[in-house]
């Protein structure tokens, strides 16, 4: 299983309009002028307007060239941690890939689990990482009744 440790996924391009930006700020009902008024942004500390953060949760990834067996059949969402780098601006190109990170199977509460853990790395126009994301995975058997 260690040898899909690392295993990259096709990347994904988008290209970052301000039009999508203002939406998708309209859209989760966040008015930070940041987002969506292009004359304060000016103003503001990056000199324009930038996306949401989680404005990156609209740009999908590829799935994992890969299909990780398994024996079990529930899964659950252990959750996400972001680390934003650089802000993301219109115009910009964002390049999103996903790799494996780890794989590991332990006896828990909910009996055996395997978690499998993932980051997806966002990276711009020059190079310059603006984000990962790390999600967790979890497959178990559930218990009987």
């Amino acid at each position: 299983v260690d040898e899909l440790v690392g295993i990259e996924s096709e990347p994904v391009v988008k290209k970052i309009e301000k039009r999508s930006i203002k939406q998708f700020a309209d859209a989760i009902g966040d008015r930070n002028p940041l987002f969506t008024n292009e004359i304060l942004a000016r103003h503001g500390p990056y000199g324009g307007l930038v996306a949401p953060p989680t404005f990156l949760r609209s740009i999908i990834p590829n799935p994992l060239p890969i299909k990780i067996g398994h024996p079990y059949t529930a899964k659950l969402d252990g959750g996400s941690e972001w680390e934003y780098f650089e802000p993301v601006r219109p115009g910009d190109s964002i390049t999103v890939t996903q790799y494996l990170t780890s794989i590991n199977e332990r006896h828990g509460r909910l009996g055996n689990m395997l978690i499998m853990v993932t980051e997806q790395k966002y990276v711009n126009q020059f190079g310059k990482t603006v984000a990962l994301q790390r999600g967790t995975s979890i497959t178990y058997d559930p218990p009987e009744n």
